[in-house]
């Protein structure tokens, strides 16, 4: 019998207990693969936690997963650590570098002071211990929000995609080392204001062109996911649409897509967090018009607003949907599928647009600062 995957269910481990880590991403370590993200076990309203730190799940065939514990932890005894229990640490991402080998860690926090900052930790193993290298900062002065990280499978280079915060996309550089940006950076997709700003970037690749999924903002009400390509990390992106193709809702399939992973037969995996289980498809298309009407002014809806300023809603019922990306009439979508396999099928077609056809292109613009000056250096624009 294959092993499957069914969306929307609540996932367990090999042991039968519930998985609750979210906002999460999986890479791949000596032929095993490992998912982590937010441990939001007891991330409830009563318990004021945001996070229990960073824990890990190791998996054979991505159906099977053996719980590997925290990797990352809490720090319930510093008030002011990014890891404290309270603090909102948000969206780990670890990539591996080429040639050390070491585990780099990067994390957003939204800080009480309003700023969102970047947290940087290293490794020599994926399952820790990870030391802080960089404490919290802001990448080219900027307040950075949700992002992914991407290393070049060929040149070893690292990509940090991130949105700067109720604004644009930005694409940045980063060292060597990859614990810093260099200074160089492109600006893509500029919006005035929420929900229409992009954020959730979570990127991959597919026959040598980039892609990248974005979504709206609009706290953590799903919305309508958008797609684009390039031939260049920086771009420009050419806008595809929503990849949801049978979602009649405009939801995504009622779920945030947190990041892609590509398999070793070429297949892609979006994983996604469905943040509002419980949440009628009415109330969340609702939150889109309410989420504009905060920033432009127009008529507010009450019950909308009084759910978000509850706070954050009971994450530790959150749940996972994850389904693959296919490529039809050379186009990527994501279709919904109430189980699948991961293992065994291949997929090929390089995607090809034709002249004409275009969607408006993401208003990309470059910059390099000084040498040496990426990390906290006022931006350009």
């Amino acid at each position: 019998m294959t092993a499957t995957i069914r969306p929307g269910e609540i996932m367990f481990d090999a042991k039968g207990n519930r998985i609750h880590i979210h906002g999460g991403s999986i890479i791949a370590v000596d032929g095993q693969y490992y998912w982590y993200g937010e441990d939001k076990s007891k991330s409830t309203p009563t318990t004021g936690r945001w996070h229990s730190g960073v824990r890990g799940y190791r998996s054979s065939d991505l159906t099977t997963w053996h719980d590997v514990g925290t990797i990352i932890p809490a720090e319930p005894d510093v008030p002011d650590s990014p890891l404290h229990p309270e603090a909102m640490m948000d969206r780990p991402h670890i990539v591996r570098h080429p040639r050390t080998g070491n585990f780099v860690c990067w994390m957003k926090v939204m800080h009480t002071d309003g700023k969102q900052r970047s947290w940087v930790y290293q490794a020599e193993h994926f399952q820790g211990p990870y030391n802080l290298v960089r404490p919290g900062f802001e990448p080219l002065g900027m307040s950075a929000g949700d992002f992914d990280l991407v290393v070049d499978p060929e040149t070893g280079r690292g990509y940090y995609f991130f949105e700067r915060v109720h604004s644009e996309l930005i694409c940045a550089d980063l060292t060597d080392d990859l614990t810093d940006v260099t200074g160089t950076f492109s600006s893509h997709f500029p919006h005035p204001h929420p929900p229409f700003v992009r954020e959730a970037p979570a990127y991959f690749r597919h026959d040598g062109r980039h892609y990248l999924i974005t979504s709206g903002t609009s706290w953590y009400f799903p919305n309508r996911s958008e797609i684009a390509v390039a031939d260049d990390y920086h771009g420009p992106w050419t806008v595809l649409g929503d990849p949801h193709r049978n979602d009649a809702t405009g939801t995504s399939f009622h779920s945030q897509i947190s990041s892609v992973f590509t398999l070793e037969n070429g297949r892609h995996i979006a994983l996604a967090d469905r943040w509002l289980p419980d949440m009628p498809d009415d109330m969340i298309q609702r939150a889109w018009d309410a989420t504009e009407a905060q920033f432009t002014g127009g008529t507010p809806d009450p019950e909308i607003n009084e759910i978000v300023q509850a706070g954050a809603p009971d994450t530790s019922s959150a749940r996972h949907v994850w389904l693959e990306i296919q490529f039809q009439d050379h186009r990527p979508v994501i279709e919904w599928q109430d189980a699948w396999s991961p293992q065994n099928q291949q997929i090929t077609g390089a995607p090809e647009i034709a002249e004409g056809t275009r969607q408006p292109q993401d208003g990309c613009r470059y910059f390099r600062l000084p040498h040496g000056e990426g990390a906290g250096m006022p931006a350009s624009a």
